[in-house]
């Protein structure tokens, strides 16, 4: 059997609650009180920019207050005056209703019991014989006000001519420019090395996309008396971030798609493109998700399925009564006393290079994904109930950890990323699973993060917040704690565990792995096995040997110093994401087949393919 070629993550971008992901500025919000203070004013800094804050040290209480979970914001909806439709029954108070209505706002249909005459050229008389039943609009309070939001005044759609897209779209097309920018490496340097059909894309929305840009408008158009758009219905579909990403940011002509799991879906993508650079079909792989979930409608729907935290279930949970709004910058509670996750708004990518790739373009390396490991949850009580299938994920990639770096890496170099979603039944199974595990294995200590107390909830792109939080944990060696909680839930699971409740320091060079562990609804298990640069780094000397690691060494200057020139652009605002809208567009003409090979514009693919059934003849 021949060598697997490693899954080596050499970029990432992306944006969420804590901002952008390159750079490692995001995850830097999340422990901006423990970071140098250089560090952390050119975090500061990047978060200003995004947010179009003039300067970022006098304003940096506003910069935190307006980053995270926070109280639903008016770009999304008023969650003081949601818009609804309210049944109303009208009669006439002594006979048959009357109205005189324009010709125009007449129905296509009269109702059986409508008489209409006609008044003048532009008005007729309605009279109607029993009742009227009307959709009035209106305005309620909503319960729900909290949520994880992108950082106040940043707004993705106005950095690209984004043609009225969902925000979902808007977001992605952001989250893959800042990936390719993270790089160091030119896009098109990669094109000249890597076939055209050896590129993978895997980018998905577990929710499609449902603002009023999307379905969400598709489906409230005709309900709302307005026109149905061309647009609504193929810029709705769950693929279609990769699609985006293939046609207007990477011009991709390889291998696309998106798996959907629910909450697990970034980690279902992401073991695509694992499986693909490992079976040696792609050298590049492009992984991401992007949910833009803060909206009434899609709030309302998990609220009534009593997943989300609401303000009265907050005020329940401190005492509070009923005309004080609750702290909403406290909502999600992991593995506390809760009442519900808070949904979330992200866009997440990581970029994977083959090892030898890596090493050959002298590609930075943040760590190695190495495996994704998905079990269900067979038969179930209930579709949103928790199951068994997570014990079958995490004990999976535990003996991961310990086939490629044996007993001693297991018990003393790892941390596990908590799917931790701020629900009662979650806190006590995860805790249960998660302490089997660190049991069946000899884990004492098993340091366990659990983001969403920052970040809140973004179903299929959480574990691509978790992914790259993961990577700035080991650039800067500090563990975000869960720093809305004061203590553990009683009936938390405890034993080889420890839950950070405040920011934990950690050694670094001592660091091999990390644990992503994801549940979904309907039984949607996943966790993913990632190595820290440094165990990834002695693994590619150990292939590749001495002398073309030092020339790796030689090549990463050039990258590294590409990388901070962009990172230090971004935060000056000089660069937009990059939008190739009718750009380089390939047709008939340019696709030649051979019996070997084939050309599609300036890309040659490889015909001449091997039988992998050769020990089986026909």
């Amino acid at each position: 059997m021949g060598q697997a070629r490693l899954p080596v993550i050499v970029g990432f971008g992306g944006i969420n609650g804590a901002g952008r992901a390159s750079g490692h500025h995001a995850y830097r919000r999340l422990v901006q009180d423990a970071l140098p203070a250089a560090t952390r004013q050119r975090s500061l800094a990047a978060l200003a920019q995004l947010m179009g804050v003039k300067d970022a040290e006098s304003s940096a209480g506003y910069i935190l207050d307006h980053t995270l979970i926070r109280r639903v914001e008016a770009n999304h909806f008023d969650p003081d005056a949601v818009s609804w439709n309210q049944r109303l029954v009208a009669r006439g108070e002594a006979g048959p209703l009357e109205l005189t209505l324009r010709k125009q706002q007449l129905p296509a249909i009269i109702p059986d019991n409508w008489t209409v005459s006609p008044l003048s050229e532009t008005q007729v008389a309605v009279r109607i014989d029993g009742a009227l039943d009307m959709l009035l609009p209106s305005l309620r309070e909503f319960e729900i006000k909290a949520a994880g939001q992108l950082p106040t005044g940043f707004d993705p759609g106005k950095l690209y001519q984004s043609r009225n897209h969902p925000r979902g779209l808007q977001m992605m097309v952001y989250a893959a420019s800042d990936a390719l920018g993270s790089l160091g490496i030119p896009w098109e340097h990669i094109q000249q090395r890597v076939a055209a059909d050896q590129i993978s894309v895997y980018a998905g929305s577990a929710m499609g996309q449902l603002d009023n840009a999307g379905a969400g408008g598709m489906l409230k158009a005709r309900y709302n008396g307005q026109r149905v758009t061309s647009k609504f219905c193929p810029l709705s579909l769950a693929e279609m971030p990769a699609d985006f990403v293939n046609a207007y940011v990477l011009g991709s002509l390889g291998a696309t798609g998106a798996t959907l799991g629910a909450c697990a879906s970034f980690l279902y993508n992401l073991r695509l493109g694992i499986e693909d650079i490992r079976a040696g079909r792609a050298r590049v792989a492009f992984i991401g998700s992007s949910e833009a979930p803060v909206n009434p409608e899609v709030m309302e729907g998990y609220g009534a399925m009593g997943a989300l935290a609401s303000d009265k279930g907050l005020r329940d949970l401190d005492g509070l009564s009923s005309d004080v709004e609750p702290d909403h910058r406290r909502a999600c509670r992991p593995f506390a006393e809760n009442c519900g996750f808070t949904i979330a708004e992200s866009a997440q990518m990581v970029v994977l290079f083959d090892d030898a790739l890596a090493v050959e373009l002298g590609a930075t390396v943040y760590g190695a994904a190495t495996d994704v490991f998905v079990n269900a949850d067979g038969y179930k009580k209930s579709i949103s109930g928790p199951g068994v299938g997570n014990y079958i994920t995490m004990a999976k990639a535990v003996a991961a950890v310990r086939a490629m770096l044996g007993e001693q890496a297991v018990r003393e170099g790892g941390l596990v990323q908590a799917h931790g979603t701020g629900t009662p039944q979650n806190r006590v199974t995860e805790s249960q699973i998660l302490s089997a595990t660190a049991k069946a294995f000899g884990i004492e200590d098993w340091p366990v993060a659990a983001l969403k107390c920052y970040l809140g909830h973004s179903l299929g792109s959480a574990s691509g917040d978790q992914v790259n939080a993961t990577l700035g944990i080991w650039a800067d060696g500090i563990i975000p704690g869960i720093h809305t909680i004061d203590a553990l839930a009683e009936d938390v699971c405890r034993d080889g565990l420890a839950f950070t409740l405040r920011h934990r320091e950690i050694d670094r060079a001592g660091q091999a792995y990390a644990i992503i562990n994801s549940k979904g609804f309907g039984g949607n298990n996943a966790s993913a096995t990632l190595l820290s640069p440094t165990v990834t780094a002695r693994m590619l000397r150990s292939r590749h040997g001495a002398e073309q690691w030092r020339a790796w060494e030689r090549a990463n200057e050039s990258v590294r110093e590409r990388q901070e020139t962009y990172d230090t652009a971004m935060i000056a605002g000089e660069v937009a994401p990059t939008y190739r809208f009718d750009f380089g567009v390939l047709g008939d003409a340019d696709v030649s087949i051979g019996a070997r090979d084939m050309q599609v514009g300036s890309y040659r693919i490889d015909l001449d393919l091997a039988n992998p059934y050769d020990d089986m003849q026909p």
